[in-house]
């Protein structure tokens, strides 16, 4: 539970819902999420059939204004960290690229503004026209041919003293800005561009520049720009844009405390490191990763809500029985109520690591850096697997956008990549652990080798224990490298490092559900959550029993026994699941998904046939 918990009603006075809205919402659901959720109701948000991909992609920008034009200022919602992230959780519910022109403008391009010259009347009146909304904001950094490596891309910013400008320019194809929100012309943005700073013909890194894109007559002079391929369902404006020499004025830029350009236009900086000057120019990419880490989980939730309450009342043929509900069948119930232990435990472990970053956030440890760093991978890795698969447990429903799923399928590939791409991440964030101490307790599982693999506590000690194995083996073989060169030898154990950082992740979202299942004050919560730990752990588990087996910390009668005592979780968990589902604080009314009515087929044919007309 959350460190807050002092400051709630009593916990004994709180019905199973209750309770598990707070877990869920850390406590927060009526101060940060509420009323974000009733925004959803909005007429607006309600699905439309046979647009094209454009008209979908405009109408995700009237949603987005609507949006905005309902909850505070975007400048003030930055203030409240955990406002933009329960942002991020419910903007994309009906509407996935509604997250994405949201989490942009909001975290990456008034984010910058707001780290780095909020304060500045020389532009207030930029500010003005994106806290606003009066221009949306696309951020671009990434480039056609360097992708996720800031650090190489080429856009270059002259510096004019003489004019008082800088002269943007793209100077190959590769240096095009890949992805930003540039196709549609006639509307207004003004972009944060991140370019290389050149003064006097010395390249002094890259900062962000503020760049008028285009008004509603179309771009703005020098500026090229051409739709990417089509996304399936996501009909945004992504493009590749193109610099001809564009002169902006010298006010545009974006230095922040980190450096001025002097009255005789020389580049004086205030942090001497180029590369500390780098990481603070991108510094929303931080707080990026955990607004994209609290969508993932909020799409896995309700993919699992949506696929469950399906299966709850999808009636189907059984051995000496003409109508089953699809959730009774031992096989529907391990894939799905694991999909459903998946997304509390991650949950779970974003909320701690939003906490820890909130707590300190103007300067946040190493230690919840790496956290940040492996809850965005191993969030996004791990509900981009529950929304296929709950997709696929739909069957044919699955496949249409009406039942919401699917499009959710369409963002979290996107989200993998984003704010750094996810094998990536691990690796740089491996690197990082290797390079520090062990600091916990060193588990010795093999003194009660055969203990009950359905205890949470059990289970952790066990991921614990192969985690600290892998960092163990992997420094040791490093140094064993050595003279391979720096590049050899990380190279030689860059997937254990790999490994070791998504199992981190992995066994903290553990701890964090075992956590919330000691500290429930109600009987059947703590007794649910339980259940979803063990499924939870032992997925993990599985995926390497031969090498615990090996390791002498299981037995081969436990390898054997799983599948049984997966089925045995399943039977016990089977009760449960309305209630753990009613945590999530979804209705089918709020999603209109036709399948997760009670009656799906008469919502179905309803909302099919109002389509038609």
């Amino acid at each position: 539970m959350s460190t807050v918990s002092a400051l709630r009603v009593d916990q004994a006075s709180l019905t199973t819902r209750e309770e598990l809205f707070e877990i869920v919402f850390d406590g927060n659901y009526e101060s940060v999420h509420q009323d974000v959720r009733e925004l959803l109701f909005d007429p607006i948000f309600a699905h439309r059939s046979n647009l094209t991909l454009s008209q979908a992609g405009r109408l995700s920008y009237e949603r987005s204004r609507a949006l905005h034009r309902k909850l505070e200022k975007p400048l003030d919602i930055l203030r409240n960290p955990l406002r933009l992230y329960a942002l991020a959780e419910w903007c994309g519910l009906l509407d996935v690229s509604c997250f994405s022109l949201v989490m942009v403008h909001y975290n990456l391009s008034v984010g910058t503004v707001y780290d780095h010259g909020q304060d500045r009347d020389d532009i207030a009146d930029y500010v003005d026209e994106m806290n606003s909304l009066a221009s949306f904001s696309p951020y671009m950094a990434t480039e056609l041919g360097y992708g996720n490596n800031l650090a190489a891309l080429r856009t270059e910013a002259v510096y004019d003293h003489a004019s008082q400008t800088f002269v943007l320019n793209t100077p190959d194809p590769l240096a095009q800005k890949f992805m930003s929100y540039s196709g549609f012309g006639d509307i207004p943005k003004i972009a944060v561009v991140m370019a290389r700073l050149k003064v006097d013909g010395a390249d002094y890194g890259v900062f962000p520049f503020l760049v008028r894109l285009s008004t509603e007559q179309g771009l703005c002079e020098g500026i090229r720009a051409v739709s990417c391929p089509e996304k399936p369902v996501q009909g945004l404006d992504n493009g590749l844009t193109w610099f001809d020499h564009v002169r902006i004025p010298a006010r545009n830029i974006l230095l922040g405390d980190v450096a001025e350009i002097t009255a005789e236009g020389k580049f004086k900086p205030v942090i001497a490191n180029p590369r500390t000057r780098f990481h603070r120019a991108l510094s929303r990419i931080i707080p990026g990763r955990l607004c994209v880490s609290s969508a993932a989980t909020a799409l896995g939730r309700a993919s699992v809500y949506i696929a469950l309450r399906y299966a709850q009342q999808r009636l189907t043929n059984a051995p000496g029985n003409d109508d089953v509900a699809i959730i009774e069948f031992r096989s529907h119930q391990l894939s799905t109520f694991t999909a459903l232990a998946k997304a509390y435990a991650l949950t779970l472990f974003a909320n701690y690591v939003k906490r820890e970053y909130v707590g300190q956030i103007e300067r946040p440890s190493a230690k919840v850096l790496n956290l940040i760093n492996i809850v965005k991978a191993v969030a996004t890795w791990e509900m981009d697997g529950v929304v296929n698969l709950c997709r696929e447990r739909c069957g044919a429903q699955g496949i249409f956008s009406i039942n919401r799923i699917i499009d959710f399928g369409t963002l979290l590939p996107g989200v993998v990549t984003a704010e750094g791409d996810n094998q990536v991440l691990l690796a740089a964030t491996a690197a990082q652990m290797l390079a520090q101490p062990w600091s916990e307790r060193v588990p010795a599982p093999h003194q009660h080798a055969g203990g009950d693999l359905t205890d949470c506590a059990r289970l952790v000690e066990l991921l614990l224990f192969r985690e600290h194995k892998l960092w163990t083996a992997a420094r040791e073989q490093k140094e064993a490298s050595e003279d391979k060169g720096y590049f050899g030898a990380w190279n030689d154990v860059i997937n254990s490092g790999i490994e070791m950082a998504r199992l981190h992740g992995i066994r903290n979202a553990l701890q964090c559900l075992h956590k919330a299942a000691a500290e429930a004050e109600n009987a059947e919560v703590g007794a649910a959550l339980n259940l979803l730990g063990a499924l939870f752990g032992l997925s993990e588990l599985q995926r390497n029993t031969g090498w615990y087996l090996a390791h002498g910390v299981i037995s081969s009668e436990q390898v054997l026994a799983l599948p049984a005592v997966l089925d045995a979780l399943c039977v016990a968990l089977r009760d449960h699941v309305p209630m753990l589902l009613e945590g999530f604080a979804l209705t089918p009314e709020l999603l209109r998904a036709p399948i997760a009515y009670d009656d799906y087929a008469t919502e179905f044919c309803r909302q099919v046939n109002a389509g038609a007309q």
